[in-house]
C-alpha cells in the first residue's frame, strides 16, 4: 500500500507528524519512506540521517548557451526572452543559468545558426539511505532554479517501488510537499490513501480544501489529522469540512512547545518526548492508521 501524507499549507506540522507515525509503525510493518518535498527536504533531519548510501543525478533541465565567437550582438534574443534571462554584460549577451527555463525562444529567433544551443543540465539529485530505525528512506534535492520537481518525485517513487519488490516490503509512506504543485500531484498520483494534516485556522482549511480537490481528481480515499487542535478552539471549519465531504478524522494532536526541540535533537517527536500529551495523541492516531488503513 502507498500512503501519502499531505497538507496543502506549509507549517502545519506535516513532516513532524509523518516522522512520528513512521517511528510508531516501523516495528509492526515493513516500510519504505519517501520525502517528496524536493524543494526543501527535511524528513531526513527528523529521522537523524547523517549520511547517504547512494545518490543518482537527474539530468533533464535545459539551459541556453550563447557562443560568443558566433554572436553578432544583434540583441534579438535579449528582446524576445520571455523570462528576461539574457543580459548585456560588458558588451556581450550572456544567459543567466539560474533563471533560464530552456524554452528555446532565443535559439528560434537568433539570425545566426548554431550560435545558441540548448544544453542538458542536472535538475537535482535523488538519494537513498537506511535510517537508524531500520527502514530505507528515499529523498531528493532540486537544484536552485531548476525545473522537474515533479519528475524527481516520480523517480523517487519508482526507486522506492523497486526496493519494495526486491526486499518484499509491504508499504510505502510518502511525505508530500506543501501546496498543490507538480511535486504534490506526482506524490498523490497512483497512491492508495491520502492522509491530510491541517491545523484549525482559516488559512489551513482553505489550503487543505485545495489539495483535497487533487485527491478527488485521482479518486482516492482521504483521512484527516488535526494538528495543534487546541490553538483555536472556537474554529469549527475543519470539522464541518470533514463532515461535509465524508472524510474520517483519525485524531487530534494538541499543540506542544517541545516540537522544535525534537527537531534540534534530530529525533521524531514521539521518540524525543514519549510522555507528552501530543505523543500520546500520536500513538492513538498510529493505532487508528493500523485499524482503518493498514488492517
Amino acid at each position: 500500500m502507498q500512503i501519502v501524507i499531505a497538507s496543502g499549507k506549509g507549517g502545519v506540522g506535516k513532516s513532524t507528524v509523518t516522522a512520528s507515525l513512521i517511528y510508531l509503525l516501523r516495528d509492526k510493518y515493513d516500510l519504505v519512506v519517501v520525502d517528496a518535498d524536493a524543494d526543501a527536504p527535511n524528513l531526513h533531519l527528523l529521522l537523524g540521517v547523517e549520511k547517504w548510501e547512494e545518490e543518482k543525478e537527474l539530468i533533464g533541465a535545459r539551459v541556453a548557451t550563447i557562443n560568443q565567437d558566433r554572436c553578432v550582438g544583434c540583441g534579438i534574443c535579449y528582446e524576445r526572452c520571455p523570462y528576461e534571462s539574457i543580459k548585456l554584460v560588458e558588451g556581450r549577451y550572456v544567459v543567466n543559468e539560474l533563471t533560464c527555463e530552456g524554452c528555446g525562444v532565443c535559439k528560434l529567433v537568433c539570425p545566426v545558426s548554431d550560435t545558441i544551443t540548448l544544453d542538458e543540465v542536472r535538475s537535482g539529485v535523488i538519494r537513498k539511505t537506511t535510517t537508524k530505525h531500520g527502514f530505507p528512506l528515499i529523498s531528493a534535492q532540486l537544484d536552485v532554479g531548476r525545473p522537474n520537481s515533479g519528475k524527481l518525485v516520480t523517480k523517487e517513487k519508482e526507486w522506492a517501488k523497486r526496493i519494495m519488490e526486491e526486499r518484499g516490503i509491504d508499504h510505502m509512506i510518502v511525505d508530500s510537499a506543501a501546496g498543490i504543485g507538480c511535486q504534490v500531484i506526482a506524490s498523490i498520483s497512483g497512491t492508495d490513501v491520502v492522509i491530510l494534516v491541517a491545523e484549525p485556522t482559516p488559512a489551513s482549511l482553505s489550503d487543505v480544501k485545495r489539495v483535497y480537490k487533487v485527491v478527488q481528481h485521482f479518486k482516492e480515499p482521504a483521512y484527516l489529522i488535526i494538528n495543534k487542535a487546541d490553538i483555536n478552539p472556537g474554529f469549527k471549519g475543519l470539522y464541518e469540512f470533514a463532515e461535509q465531504e465524508g472524510i474520517p478524522i483519525l485524531g487530534e494532536i494538541p499543540y506542544d512547545r517541545a516540537v522544535p526541540y525534537s527537531m534540534t535533537m534530530l529525533k521524531p517527536f514521539v521518540e524525543a518526548f514519549p510522555k507528552s500529551k501530543a505523543s500520546k495523541a500520536l500513538e492513538e492516531i498510529a493505532k487508528a492508521v493500523e485499524d482503518e488503513i493498514l488492517k
